[in-house]
């Protein structure tokens, strides 16, 4: 049944789109609309063929993937805004292009009409869906009694525990009704990539953070920190988190020997590798969990835009998944949009950072733009779309990255301006997701967490004047070896290959031809150096940077080299490293063990003996059993080595050219942030030194709290 308040949020929903479209015809002039209410008109036709030729989409989409529901999406729009134009008697329009024309005036409308009315930057992206289900919500299913149901935000719906023994209900619930009789509420666990807990403080107390200060503040939620390891970096914090295993993972990037390649954490292929040596098949997301934007699955039954599956058949979610964001009218037109305007934003914020002098600083040009530009717009609404769509669903547990702020502070700050409205961005998709919770055919809790922090400082470059493998090379004393360079900044292009390879990598010939992209070309869209390079035959050193940890292999010699090794070919390696300025200590193995060696004295990390001065003494006790766990992985190279940290500002040295990293220790990377509900406390057996202790600690509690709210099976 058709009520008014339906009718009020439909014409509503027109509104906007009919405002666009008349300003569209005034300002082309090879459009013209006639009479003001044609653009009311035109929008109503819009609506309804999109309406009507939604389920006809999302069965092609289904049937061939996502790369279909992009092509279908995009077409049907196209279609359908042109035979409006061009087949109304009173309008005129001068040709196809003129349609294309009027897509991109309405997107940049729209854009600045959400901006003035200070409208969430996602909420336009789930408007319909939202008054779908609370139009579901008011009709009864045929055959049954209506019934009245009053959603709640997620603060104020409490789960639902079932009976023991009972399996959780994973699907099939109808959005907007009450949920049955023992149907646990489902969970959300949100991942701020990079957010470090003293800024998260910063943005609850400054404001920047309305919709999780509002959760901390009515007690609804907790926030506290937990202490990233060594690697402090996605790749094992993930792993960690999404499977309870990080072991193998020694940085972003490795030289593995049994391989004899570079294994680069975001190329499919290798998170592929990386999975299938941690996964039991019990991950985090097993029992009908989903995985959005991550870089590995956690064993969910649905992986989207997930690296160690992109661009496998089956590895992907149904394609009509992606068709609520490319096959609505003007919604990719108005991202792409805001993310040119984000492009533009960023070239003017980076010229004023030279102008007015900040520092540190590093030159933010290149592809970083476009980077920047997809990241905080683009992928974060497709992000918010897969979720929203999943939540209507009724998932058990969803788990989604979003990267905005940790890309924008690698090359702007951890603290900067753009960083914060970055932050500012995500604490309103929490709102919108807020929102959809209280439509959803299921009561939904919230979770926050962040997979690492992250650190500040000039680059190593800027203070010693070279690169490290530079630095390396001249200390060698040798004819200039052949080199394996790996410290460029590929991270943040993860989540762009991951949804190429899933759009790209559908099976068949355009599949094989996306893999092979991923794996042989630098720079553009698919990042990683050329196959000639990655499989580091023939090469005599290795020098990887991954944030302030640097890392060094010589992979002629068939296993690890020791401290004592290294003496003897290398004399002048370790003592001439040692003079480099933003260079603390070195990590090696020795006849003894694993040992951590300083300007002026020697750390033994088995047992704790120290000569002469301690070279982790700045670094805090957790240093030396980080250190003593990453140099015993089979995969560690032959030599770690780490930058100084400023006791007075928390600074810290990236080997590669960012200004805020992460990877090693010093600063605020090793405390990432978790934001729970109040009644899921952290079990006291979990805690060491008042906090979780690794990645892997917080995997055991979310394990937990899933248990206990009737959401894991196995538990």
């Amino acid at each position: 049944m058709i009520t008014h308040r339906d009718t009020r949020d439909a014409v509503l929903g027109l509104l906007p789109t009919a405002a666009a479209l008349t300003a569209a015809s005034w300002l082309l002039t090879g459009l013209d609309l006639g009479p003001w209410w044609v653009g009311l008109a035109l929008a109503a036709v819009v609506a309804t063929a999109d309406g009507l030729t939604r389920p006809v989409l999302r069965l092609l989409a289904r049937w061939c993937g996502a790369v279909a529901a992009l092509v279908l999406g995009v077409a049907t729009q196209v279609l359908i805004v042109g035979i409006a134009l061009t087949s109304a008697p009173m309008i005129r329009v001068d040709g196809w292009h003129t349609v294309f024309a009027t897509f991109g005036v309405v997107g940049l409308v729209s854009a600045v009409v959400h901006w003035v009315l200070g409208v969430n930057d996602s909420s336009y992206l789930v408007a319909d869906l939202l008054r779908r289900a609370r139009r579901q919500a008011t009709t009864p299913p045929p055959g049954s009694r209506r019934q009245a149901t009053t959603p709640q935000p997620e603060s104020r719906r409490q789960a639902t525990t079932p009976p023991p023994g009972t399996a959780p209900n994973s699907g099939g619930l109808r959005p907007g009704t009450a949920p049955p009789p023992g149907v646990p509420a489902g969970v959300v666990i949100v991942q701020v990539d990079g957010l470090p807990y003293p800024l998260l403080r910063h943005g609850i107390l400054s404001g920047i953070l309305p919709t999780v200060s509002r959760w901390v503040r009515s007690g609804s939620h907790d926030a506290t920190s937990w202490w990233a390891r060594v690697p402090s970096t996605t790749p094992a914090s993930q792993a960690g988190l999404l499977h309870g295993r990080s072991d193998g993972i020694p940085a972003f990037r490795w030289y593995d020997r049994s391989l004899g390649r570079l294994v680069v954490a975001n190329r499919p292929a290798d998170a592929e590798l990386i999975e299938k040596r941690l996964s039991d098949g019990h991950g985090l997301l097993a029992d009908g969990g989903v995985s959005i934007s991550n870089m590995f699955s956690g064993d969910a039954t649905t992986a989207l835009m997930v690296m160690s599956r992109a661009g496998r058949r089956g590895g992907l979610g149904p394609g009509s998944d992606y068709l609520r964001f490319f096959a609505r009218p003007f919604i990719l037109v108005r991202s792409l949009v805001l993310t040119a305007g984000e492009i533009v934003k960023e070239i003017y914020q980076g010229r004023q950072q030279r102008m007015r002098g900040i520092e540190p600083r590093i030159h933010r040009h290149g592809s970083y733009p476009l980077l920047r530009g997809l990241t905080n717009v683009l992928l974060r609404d497709l992000n918010v779309a897969l979720v929203a769509e999943h939540m209507m669903r009724g998932a058990p547990v969803i788990f989604v990255d979003f990267v905005d702020y940790d890309e924008i502070a690698h090359h702007a700050g951890v603290a900067r301006p753009e960083s914060m409205d970055a932050l500012a961005g995500v604490d309103r998709v929490l709102g919108t997701l807020e929102q959809i919770a209280a439509a959803a055919p299921r009561p939904y809790r919230f979770v926050v967490l962040s997979d690492h922090g992250q650190s500040q400082g000039p680059t190593f470059r800027q203070l010693a004047g070279r690169t490290l493998e530079d630095a390396v090379r001249a200390h060698l004393h040798m004819p200039a070896p052949a080199t394996l360079s790996a410290t460029s900044d590929v991270e943040g292009w993860g989540p762009v290959n991951a949804l190429l390879a899933d759009l790209l990598g559908t099976g068949g010939a355009v599949g094989r031809w996306a893999a092979r992209r991923s794996t042989t070309e630098r720079g553009g869209m698919i990042v990683g150096p050329p196959a000639t390079e990655q499989s580091g035959t023939g090469k005599d050193l290795v020098v990887v940077g991954s944030g302030n940890l640097g890392l060094i292999w010589f992979p002629r010699h068939p296993s690890r080299l020791t401290f004592e090794d290294l003496r003897e070919h290398f004399p002048g390696l370790i003592p001439g490293l040692l003079t480099e300025p933003g260079i603390a200590f070195l990590v090696a193995d020795s006849a003894r063990g694993p040992i951590a060696i300083g300007p002026q004295g020697v750390h033994l990390l088995t047992d704790g003996t120290v000569q002469g001065h301690d070279p982790l003494t700045t670094f805090g006790p957790r240093a030396a059993p980080d250190l003593l766990r990453v140099a015993s992985f089979p995969e560690a190279p032959d030599l770690y080595v780490h930058s100084t940290l400023d006791p007075n500002t928390d600074e810290v040295h990236a080997f590669e050219e960012l200004v805020g990293c992460h990877g090693g220790l010093g600063g605020w990377q090793n405390h990432p942030i978790l934001v729970h509900p109040h009644d899921w406390p952290i079990d006291d057996d979990l805690l060491d030194q008042g906090e979780l202790h690794g990645a892997e600690a917080v995997h055991q509690q979310l394990r937990r709290w899933l248990a206990r709210s009737g959401l894991r099976s196995d538990l």
